[in-house]
């Protein structure tokens, strides 16, 4: 019997999740580069660090980081030389919860759980609302404000809104991930933002607009209007680079095919 994968731990989740040449792109099969292939580039050919050092970021053996870094690097070369669109998706991997020790100083992840992590009671659900001026603001990835509702026995016991402190696109699901969001109600939103939302486990009800109070006390009566396909009209047609990307809450299991311990 085959020993199972082990997870390869992540940092971050790709901001763009498709590459499209600019001609002739539309018509030839995309290369498929898998999450932890793209953690490699992303580790040794952006960041600097040697195979040792990936090896240790991702947890797995230096042969298992050699390995993944050689395959994603033919594929890049196939995207390159052929001119095939590239495609990031899949793979074998589990998202960083800011507690790996070979992180460092400076760790993304723990410097966005600091700065926003927010208890909540047990057994209470938490709503966040992309916002702006009492509305649901539309564009997540450039959206300056969540309202935050915590919600017992199915009522809003308190809500707050809390700045996002000018973080980027790429962050703002981690910033909802330490706000320990549940659900997040938003307007536009794009395609790599939605995954990241569900590698984090937050529940998305997107292509929504109005009052923020009301869209919230509607999705508590089962009366919400939203979008299941919602997409961000502000990017489209940028191949990807919606209005915002990333990521796995603590303790979940590989978010991708069958990992082992």
């Amino acid at each position: 019997m085959p020993r199972p994968t082990k997870c390869r731990m992540i940092c971050r989740f790709p901001q763009t999740l498709e590459f499209v040449p600019a001609k002739d792109g539309d018509g030839k099969e995309a290369v498929i580069l898998t999450v932890d292939e793209y953690e490699t580039i992303r580790l040794i050919d952006r960041e600097g660090l040697s195979q040792e050092q990936c090896s240790q970021r991702m947890q797995v053996a230096r042969t298992t980081a050699q390995k993944i870094y050689d395959s994603a690097r033919k594929k890049l070369a196939a995207a390159l030389v052929d001119g095939r669109p590239l495609k990031i998706e899949g793979g074998e991997y589990r998202l960083c919860n800011g507690m790996n020790r070979f992180c460092g100083a400076g760790c993304f992840k723990q410097e966005i759980h600091q700065m926003f992590q927010k208890s909540k009671g047990d057994g209470n659900m938490r709503i966040a609302v992309t916002y702006e001026n009492g509305q649901v603001y539309q564009h997540f990835g450039h959206t300056e404000q969540f309202k935050l509702y915590d919600v017992a026995d199915g009522k809003v016991v308190s809500s707050e809104v809390v700045s996002t402190n000018g973080q980027g696109h790429g962050a703002l699901a981690e910033v909802l991930n330490a706000l320990q969001a549940d659900v997040l109600i938003c307007g536009g939103i794009g395609g790599g933002a939605q995954a990241a939302l569900a590698s984090v486990g937050i529940q998305l009800y997107g292509g929504v607009t109005g009052d923020a109070d009301a869209a919230v006390a509607a999705l508590l009566g089962g009366t919400l209007a939203y979008a299941p396909d919602v997409h961000c009209s502000r990017h489209e047609g940028h191949h990807g680079e919606g209005c915002g990307d990333h990521h796995h809450r603590e303790g979940q299991d590989c978010r991708h095919g069958h990992c082992g311990g």
